[in-house]
């Protein structure tokens, strides 16, 4: 078999079996109109290297693209790819350490939980990536296959041709004004933290001793009970934390109405907090009477301490968020 015989083969075999015939013949006749009258072998060579690569050319008969995702929807997959990804490995997180902590007792020590929980969150995060990599892939894939037109020109983010029109909404964000997908995720982490915290105070937040080697809970810091009086104006805020981070991974960058939210959540959260650690019955007797002894104070100067502290430190870390935010949102 000559160079050219095995060339249409290598091109035919990639082709559904019904149009190989008819192929092959048109191939032929190109590659001979192509050669000279009295052609050698360099000849035939310089002809089938204009042809190209046997299955570049083969794609080119085919209905079906080659390729699972080309270049026409490659940047959409990509950049949906780049948003969704971390809001699933967010959202799955959250639920994992909810759940998580739903079955916990009190029985483990804290340490214990947090190792526990890390491993089965980095387990999380790879499940989560590789699900969402597959579906996401799969759906572009079959998009690929039933767009039926040739034109292999990257869409747009509206899925249209890309026009000169498209860069006017494309606005310029200074380097210092991007929210970072990674910092939304931190964010929405620490939420989840504090949360847990909050409705499991009585069996993570107190005094930790080593007793036979191991790290035992022996008295709780909080009031659960008075913790919990609170619980409906905590699931609002824990909700307007959850939007507020959703909402800076779709805007990608501080304005005046990001931090005007902002604000505003900063001011509710504070008000709670000193509303909560101001009740005299939120900290457990035992728990004062303990830490007093070790400081060698009076359990009245330990809870002004732990009150007027906690005030002072959560009210400047909300009032440098709210001037963080609008400093950033003034950047041009």
């Amino acid at each position: 078999m000559n160079l050219i015989e095995v060339y249409i083969h290598e091109v035919t075999r990639r082709l559904p079996e019904k149009n190989r015939e008819d192929i092959a013949l048109e191939l032929r006749s190109t590659i001979e109109d192509m050669l000279p009258d009295d052609y050698n072998e360099k000849d035939i060579n310089e002809v089938l290297e204009k042809l190209g690569n046997p299955a570049t050319l083969a794609s080119g008969y085919r209905d079906q693209p080659m390729h699972l995702i080309g270049p026409r929807y490659f940047d959409v997959y990509v950049s949906l790819l780049k948003m969704i990804l971390p809001i699933a490995v967010t959202i799955s997180l959250i639920s994992l350490i909810a759940e998580y902590f739903i079955g916990y007792r009190g029985e483990e020590a804290v340490i214990h939980v947090v190792l526990d929980l890390t491993g089965f969150a980095l387990w999380k995060v790879i499940e989560v990536g590789i699900q969402t990599f597959f579906w996401l892939t799969l759906i572009f894939a079959i998009i690929e296959r039933a767009d039926k037109g040739k034109d292999q020109h990257p869409l747009s983010a509206s899925l249209k041709k890309w026009t000169p029109d498209d860069l006017k909404s494309i606005p310029y964000i200074p380097k210092k004004k991007v929210i970072t997908k990674l910092a939304v995720f931190g964010y929405l982490m620490w939420t989840a933290i504090w949360a847990t915290l909050y409705f499991y105070a009585n069996h993570l937040v107190g005094v930790y001793e080593s007793m036979e080697g191991k790290l035992e809970f022996v008295i709780p810091a909080l009031n659960q009970d008075v913790l919990l009086h609170y619980w409906p104006i905590v699931l609002v805020i824990i909700a307007l934390e959850i939007g507020l981070s959703l909402y800076k991974l779709i805007i990608g960058q501080w304005t005046k109405k990001t931090a005007i939210f902002t604000t505003a959540l900063e001011l509710i959260s504070t008000i709670v907090f000193i509303i909560m650690l101001s009740n005299p019955e939120l900290m457990d007797q035992e728990f004062i009477t303990y830490m007093s002894g070790l400081f060698n104070t009076t359990a009245m100067q330990f809870k002004t301490w732990i009150v007027g502290g906690g005030i002072i430190i959560f009210t400047l870390s909300a009032a440098f968020n709210v001037y963080d935010g609008f400093r950033k949102a003034r950047i041009r």
